[in-house]
Formats: structure tokens, sequence, C-alpha cells
């Protein structure tokens, strides 16, 4: 038989209806609930999208969500950056920026964004380090030696291609007419996607790249690597000598990719999605990847990235007073 239901039964069951409802579902509270975009500041073809690309994919894979990938090239990567900056701060808006962004403070009068304030560091996806390459039809140095002993002797003849004025490209090749006491005219392109394919047709003479988006013309036989930087040679090159053994101690240029969340992003969703990039970067398929571009995971946590940030702004400041350049 059934009863009418009393005040109390009625009031019980509209708090529990009322708390049901304060209450989101697991599934709702869970990152990521919907496709992530991320901002990739250069142009497809470069260094950046070549690490994103791949690490979009795996994400996909192992979330069962979608990360798109928005190129918005322009001004060295500024342009992008500044778009991330303003973007929302919910955890659906990620950016994938690069060393680069570390030099815009010192090469640009006035930017719009502050890359340690008004973001959050989130993890160093990639480290490469950056290989001298030149169109073997254009420069015919049968090695590094031969090639700096011809720049010498031919003192503006030559032009380096970059992925824009401030990028990590434009200051190696700032860094390198110092330490070998040369002079190259610097052709600023929109990315090194632009840059390169410059190169690959003859257009430029040179760039210094990062290697991971060169390493795979280079083994192709497109362009020519003649020195990698740093102190050791890379796996990915075995007989390309590093900058070390041809007589350039100090020539250290690392290009690493970091991605970045706007400020006041949540913090579990930033933990997240550093869980899910480790989880990317260590399968075996992103594994390959890296090794294939001579890339390295460092595995940093968010204040080993910001240190890194910090001391490479302070870094770049220096090479930015000593080379002159600068944007307006």
């Amino acid at each position: 038989m059934n009863r009418s239901l009393s005040r109390r039964d009625i009031l019980r069951a509209a708090g529990a209806a009322g708390i049901a409802s304060a209450l989101p579902s697991a599934h709702a509270q869970a990152w990521p609930a919907k496709p992530v975009t991320v901002i990739v500041p250069f142009p497809a073809g470069g260094g950046t999208d070549a690490f994103a690309r791949p690490l979009a994919a795996q994400f996909a894979k192992q979330t069962g969500k979608q990360m798109i990938i928005d190129n918005r090239g322009g001004a060295g990567g500024t342009v992008g950056a500044s778009l991330a900056a303003r973007a929302p701060n919910d955890g659906y808006t990620l950016f994938m920026g690069a060393v680069h962004h570390t030099i815009a403070p010192s090469m640009y009068t006035k930017l719009d964004y502050d890359l340690e304030k008004d973001f959050v560091p989130l993890t160093v996806v990639a480290t490469v380090p950056q290989v001298v390459v030149v169109n073997p039809k254009r420069v015919q140095a049968a090695d590094f030696k031969a090639f700096v002993e011809m720049l010498r002797r031919n003192p503006g003849k030559y032009n380096y291609g970059s992925a824009g004025s401030g990028t990590s490209h434009h200051l190696a090749g700032e860094l390198f007419k110092q330490q070998t006491k040369t002079f190259v005219t610097h052709i600023p392109y929109r990315g090194a996607g632009p840059a390169l394919q410059d190169l690959i047709a003859g257009n430029v003479d040179m760039m210094f790249d990062g290697l991971g988006s060169s390493a795979g013309h280079i083994k192709g036989g497109r362009i020519k690597a003649l020195m990698v930087s740093g102190a050791r040679r890379n796996p990915a090159l075995p007989d390309v000598p590093c900058a070390a053994e041809v007589g350039l101690p100090d020539y250290t240029v690392t290009t690493w990719y970091g991605l970045w969340a706007p400020k006041g992003t949540p913090a579990d969703a930033q933990a997240r999605i550093i869980d899910e990039v480790r989880k990317a970067v260590q399968s075996d398929e992103l594994k390959a990847i890296w090794a294939n571009q001579g890339a390295e995971f460092p595995n940093l946590d968010q204040k080993q990235f910001a240190a890194l940030v910090n001391s490479e702004i302070k870094r770049w400041a220096n090479v930015v007073k000593v080379s002159g350049a600068r944007i307006d």
C-alpha cells in the first residue's frame, strides 16, 4: 500500500538531490574532458612542430582526446606567445615554446607578455644541439675548418637563414660569428620550416638549426652538417664533429622545447598534463622519434624548468648585448 511522503521525506530527498547536483561527476572533473589545443608559435616544418605533432599523436592514443596543434608564426615566436598568454587558463590551451622565448625579452623593446609571470612552466619536452648546416651546392667546403677559412676570406659573401630575429637560430649565428671572427649575413624567416626549405632549395647558404628539424634532411643528403654544438658528438650524427673538436669549446648552444600553461591553470590539470607528457615521451614510438632527431628528454620538474628559463634569459641577454642585435 502506497503512503504519502512526509515533509521530512521530501526535505531529505531534496537535500540529497541538491548535494548530488552540487557535486560534479568524476568524469566531468577529469582532465581532459575535451580536445586540448597547443599553440605552436612557428609555422609547420620547424623544430617546435617536429616535436609537437608526434607528442599530440601519442597524447591522443593515451587519453582518447585530440590534441590540436595551432600554428601561429611570426616575430620570432612572440606572436604565438602573446596569444597563448591571453588564452583561457582552464587547462585546455597550452603553449609549446622554446629557448627562443628566453631570448625575446632582450631582443624586443616591448613585449605584451612576460614569460615568467604570465605562464606556468610545465615540462621540457626535448633538448637538441644546434647544428651548422650548409647547402652543399652553394658552400663547397670539405670540412668545418675549410668552411671557416672560406668565411674569413669572404666576409659578407655568405648568408644564413634563421627562424626569425631573436630566435636561437639567430643568436647561435651571432655567437658563432663572435667566436670564429667571421661575418655572415643574417636572413630572418617566419620560422625554421620556411628557412630550411630555402636552404634546401639553395636560396640561402647555411643555417644554425636545431638538430630536430635538420636531421632527416642531413641523412637524406639534401643539406650537409659540418658541426654540432657542445662537447660531444650526437648519436644521431656520429660522423659529424662537435664544437669542442673543431676548436670552439665554448660554443654550446642547445635548443630546447617546453610546454607552458597560462597562469592560473588549475594545479590538478597541470599535474595531469605533466604525467601524460612524461608517459608519451617514454613510449617506444616517441623514444624512436626523439633518438632519430638527436633529441633527449631531460625530465625536469616544474621548479627545475623555471630555473632553466631564468638562467637562459640571463645568458642570452649577454649574447644579445655583445652582438648589438635589437628589434624595436
